[in-house]
């Protein structure tokens, strides 16, 4: 077994073999030090996101890769819900006695390889024992100035409420994980696409861009879930976000595997979370050209309901109106998108 420091030279080399560049414009002093220095300009803007067995995820069906990518994926979602460009992250990573050295290595894998595409550092962390596995992440990224960032508390009377690309495939991907038999209802290549949406989430950072460019006024990823994220949102803005449940835009094979398992598919999408994609406010007259933005990165943008006076956010469909609901981080159990 590779000592402390050992493992984190190793570590660093993993990082940068995987793609994970080593500087980034305004870090002056990145991994290798006590800490890492930057000197930028205009707004900071800085997230916390942690990953923890047993409470996220299990392995199997995880891989320690899989862990690593999706850790770091989880918290520069928070940094794309604010139009925010990531520049650097910071890991702290909990390593049980039973993961071998290259289990650990792999980990690095996954948090370099998505480092490298989104073009950031990984500039620091540490390492420690622990009783599972767990990953906290910090990213740090950037601004023009504190007004060009889209919060939460920024919706309208009167906007549309739109989201990016497509809704439940990640809890449906969940079930499949759990319940590998689901999978006979689906063609092998979409199983492949759902699972991947689970294991392998992408943050929307090009697309919140985008979005903050043809006058989004309120933003928030899809995490938690759907009614428990437009709650959110409804609350910081002071307005009430009505979501119609028909206008949702499933993944395919979301509703064969919610067949498969008895369950309503719009259960899924809207209660499921780990999407990750972005529900939007905007003015009407910047719908068209935020979708057109949207579809120049091979993402659809949907309307699915507005933003109107009053307060909370309903999920309306013909049946009448679902109370929002969603992943609460402090129940003491494993996810499950079924629940």
């Amino acid at each position: 077994m590779l000592s402390e420091f050992e493992l984190i030279a190793a570590i660093r080399e993993r990082l940068a073999l995987a793609g994970a560049p080593r500087v980034v414009p305004g870090l002056i002093i990145g991994s290798g030090d006590d800490a890492a220095a930057s000197d930028r300009a205009g707004a900071t803007v800085v997230s916390v996101d942690a990953l923890v067995e047993g409470v996220h995820f299990r392995m199997p069906p995880f891989e320690p890769r899989d862990v690593g990518h999706k850790a770091l994926a989880v918290a520069l979602s928070d940094l794309a819900a604010m139009a925010a460009e990531p520049r650097e992250a910071y890991v702290q990573l909990g390593v049980p006695e039973d993961l071998p050295d290259e289990g650990v290595l792999e980990v690095a894998d996954g948090v370099g390889a998505l480092a490298g595409a989104c073009g950031i550092a990984v500039a620091g962390g540490d390492v420690s024992r622990a009783a599972q596995l767990f990953l906290a992440v910090t990213v740090v990224g950037e601004a023009a100035s504190a007004d060009s960032l889209v919060r939460r508390a920024g919706a309208r009377a009167g906007d549309l409420v739109a989201v990016t690309g497509e809704l439940g495939g990640a809890a449906a991907a969940l079930l499949t994980l759990e319940r590998p038999e689901l999978v006979r209802a689906l063609d092998p290549v979409v199983a492949e696409r759902l699972r991947r949406r689970q294991l392998d989430p992408q943050p929307r950072l090009e697309a919140a861009l985008a979005l903050q460019r043809t006058g989004a006024r309120a933003m928030i990823d899809l995490s938690d879930g759907l009614g428990a994220d437009a709650a959110h949102l409804a609350a910081a803005s002071s307005v009430a976000v009505r979501i119609e449940l028909e206008a949702l835009p499933l993944q395919d094979g979301v509703r064969e595997v919610a067949a498969a398992a008895g369950l309503d598919p719009v259960d899924l999408a809207a209660a499921g979370g780990e999407d990750y994609e972005l529900l939007v406010a905007l003015p009407p007259e910047r719908e068209e050209q935020a979708r057109a933005a949207v579809e120049r990165l091979g993402l659809e943008l949907t309307v699915i309901g507005a933003a109107d006076a009053g307060a909370g956010a309903e999920l309306r469909s013909a049946e009448g109106v679902r109370p929002p609901a969603g992943f609460d981080q402090m129940r003491r159990r494993v996810r499950r998108s079924s629940e």
